[in-house]
């Protein structure tokens, strides 16, 4: 017990003696002089411009439209002298793709909707709720008697609407096609089995959207030109 104790007492002896050994002294410097320094009046006019601006991302963070929208704004800000602030480019940048969001919206509904969409936007010469497709099958429909009435008005966008309705309306009487009042040229074109007929009435087609859906003011001349084109097609169907 006590050749234990013994030990215990060297260990803690000896251990106390390297640790005194392996201590280094550092020296105090009593000579310097401390100096204070202060912080100038001026030290934010000092550190201005864009590369201490840290509330605008820069670099990779940006889109390339985000950094053209800041250049050119800076641009037009250098050159009427103006400092825009860069709060005030993000919201001009969120406005132009609001802008841009709205314009695809538009041209989406444009294309999917097409007249229905345009006329609330355009006022047409001549109105055509005398012809409710969703009411009246198209058989039923006097459509020599409209054209008459819109060629007398010289309404010739209009006639090209009621010639094409006449392709539609013999089309289906021969049982070419099964007509309904909310399908597409696409679809009865996919309809007609025979390859020459299905070729001319896509052409016709064509033209009718140009002229129609794409609101073409066309005059006596050329209504004559496009209605050859349905003559014809006429021709064809009743062969």
């Amino acid at each position: 017990m006590i050749r234990t104790i013994f030990y215990l007492f060297s260990l803690l002896w000896i251990s106390t003696a390297f640790s005194q050994n392996d201590s280094i002294v550092i020296p105090i410097d009593e000579n310097s002089m401390l100096q204070e320094r202060k912080m100038y009046e001026d030290l934010k006019e000092k550190y201005t411009g864009d590369e201490f601006n840290y509330e605008t991302n820069t670099g990779e963070s940006q889109n390339l439209l985000a950094r053209f929208l800041k250049w050119l704004f800076q641009g037009i800000g250098d050159a009427i002298g103006i400092n825009i602030p860069p709060n005030i480019l993000q919201i001009l940048e969120y406005i132009i793709y609001g802008l841009m969001g709205l314009l695809v919206i538009y041209l989406l509904v444009r294309v999917l909707i097409n007249e229905k969409f345009n006329s609330i936007f355009s006022k047409k010469v001549t109105s055509i709720v005398d012809i409710d497709l969703s009411e009246h099958h198209i058989e039923a429909i006097d459509l020599d008697a409209l054209m008459s009435s819109a060629l007398k008005n010289k309404d010739y966008r209009l006639a090209i609407r009621y010639q094409y309705l006449k392709i539609l309306k013999l089309l289906s009487k021969k049982e070419i096609i099964e007509w309904h009042f909310d399908k597409t040229n696409m679809d009865y074109e996919l309809e007609i089995g025979e390859p020459q007929l299905r070729n001319e009435f896509k052409k016709v087609s064509y033209l009718y959207e140009y002229i129609w859906y794409g609101e073409q003011r066309i005059d006596e001349t050329v209504y004559s030109n496009a209605s050859s084109r349905f003559i014809q097609l006429n021709k064809t169907i009743l062969q």
